[in-house]
Formats: C-alpha cells, sequence, structure tokens
C-alpha cells in the first residue's frame, strides 16, 4: 500500500481527549514527489517510486577557485530526476508497492511522474507499519548481543562472557548453521507492524505515531498503510 518517506525526529508525549499520556514517535516527512511508476501490465504489479531530499549537483569551479569537497549527484541520477520534474535528484529513493492491499480485487491508486504524496494519506487512528534501520553498536558479544547469562563469578572460572561450547565434536562434528556467536549487532533494517497514528500535523509535515520505531534520530523511516 501507499506510503511516505520521512525522518524520525525523535520521541514525546502527547494527550489525548481523555487526558491520557501517549508516547509517540515523531516523524517528519515532507511531500515526496514520485519519480517512477511501475505498471502492473508490465511488471506483475503495481508500484511507484518515491524520493526524499535533494543531493548536491556538480558545479564548474572557476579559475583559482577551490573546489567544495563531498559527493555529487551523478548525471544518471540527474537525469531520471529531470523526468519527474526535479531540478536536483533525491537523496532517498524508495519503492511503495500498490496492489498489495487487503482482499480479493483491491482497488490501486493511480498515480503519475511528477505528482507528490503528502502526509495527508494518513487520518488520525490509521493503522501503519514503519521500516527503518536500527542502531548499529559493532562487534558485539553473545552477553550484550543475545542476553546470554555468562559464567559465574566465582570457583575460579575465568570464562564469564564466553558462549561456551559451540557444538559436538565427534558428531555432527561442525557448528551447526545459525548458532548464536558473537557478531555485528544492530545496524539492520527492522519493520514493525500495527502501531498507530495518532495525530497529523499537515503544515509542519509531521506524523505522530505511537510508539517507538526502529532507528536512532535523523535516521531516514519509511511509512505504509497497513490493511
Amino acid at each position: 500500500m501507499i506510503g511516505i518517506i520521512g525522518r524520525k525526529l525523535g520521541m514525546t508525549q502527547i494527550f489525548n481527549e481523555q487526558g491520557q499520556q501517549i508516547p509517540v514517535t515523531v516523524v517528519e516527512a515532507e511531500p515526496n514527489p514520485v519519480t517512477k511508476v511501475v505498471a502492473k501490465e508490465l511488471a506483475g504489479f503495481a508500484a511507484v517510486e518515491l524520493g526524499m531530499g535533494a543531493q548536491r549537483l556538480v558545479r564548474v569551479s572557476k579559475k583559482g577557485e577551490r573546489t567544495p569537497r563531498g559527493v555529487r549527484a551523478t548525471k544518471a541520477e540527474v537525469a531520471h530526476a529531470a523526468k519527474a520534474g526535479l531540478s536536483a535528484p533525491p537523496t532517498v529513493l524508495r519503492s511503495f508497492r500498490l496492489d498489495d492491499a487487503p482482499g480479493k480485487n483491491p482497488e490501486i491508486p493511480v498515480y503519475a511522474v511528477g505528482d507528490t504524496v503528502t502526509v495527508g494519506i494518513f487520518t488520525p487512528g490509521d493503522t501503519v507499519k514503519v521500516t527503518g534501520t536500527s542502531k548499529g553498536h559493532g562487534f558485539q558479544g553473545v552477553v550484550k548481543r543475545y542476553g546470554f547469562h555468562g559464567g559465574p563469578n566465582t570457583h575460579g572460572n575465568t570464562k564469564h562472557r564466553r558462549p561456551g561450547s559451540i557444538g559436538a565434536g565427534t558428531d555432527p562434528s561442525r557448528v551447526i548453521k545459525g548458532k548464536k556467536m558473537p557478531g555485528q549487532y544492530g545496524n539492520t533494517r527492522h519493520t514493525q507492524t500495527h502501531l498507530r497514528v495518532e495525530k497529523i500535523d499537515a503544515e509542519r509535515n509531521l506524523i505522530y505515531i505511537r510508539g517507538s520505531v526502529a532507528g536512532p534520530k535523523n535516521g531516514i523511516v519509511m511509512v505504509r498503510k497497513q490493511g
């Protein structure tokens, strides 16, 4: 279903009409231009590609002028954005399916290249799912990564935070796939479902979503409708 690309600003609290305190995550979602439309007749599914932000463009430096550093948009990105009438290519591009609504024959919304998707597609009370990238914690051991209890701290034990045995020696004589061991913790794509939209601020392009959302502050998130 259709959604929007936003930026997580952080968490706060609001009060409903009954005076109840509700913890919410604030997502800033500026109007997203439609940069590409995928027709179901051609690809077998209907989808749109939305963009957010604006990249810096390459410019010719004058003689004796220092060239500014930083990543610039490529010619391919500039040409792709020009088809949607954009002067600068978006910083973030994400694809949204349009034909995955529940039901046998769901109504597919129609969009054209150059259209804009705003926070107006949501209303308070809607159920959404939010996809983001969780905070990265680097290489961590099994105690922090999986919550292992660890070994005893007394009676001469020297293996306090080690995982212990990782498999039998003779049979199967290997480490089973999926064994919980030290490694990268966090920095993974995570989707939270059945979240409730509590408030929409169309003037400031803000969405107030009940509860927490994966990712750090200023992290990129995708907010999609959920049937």
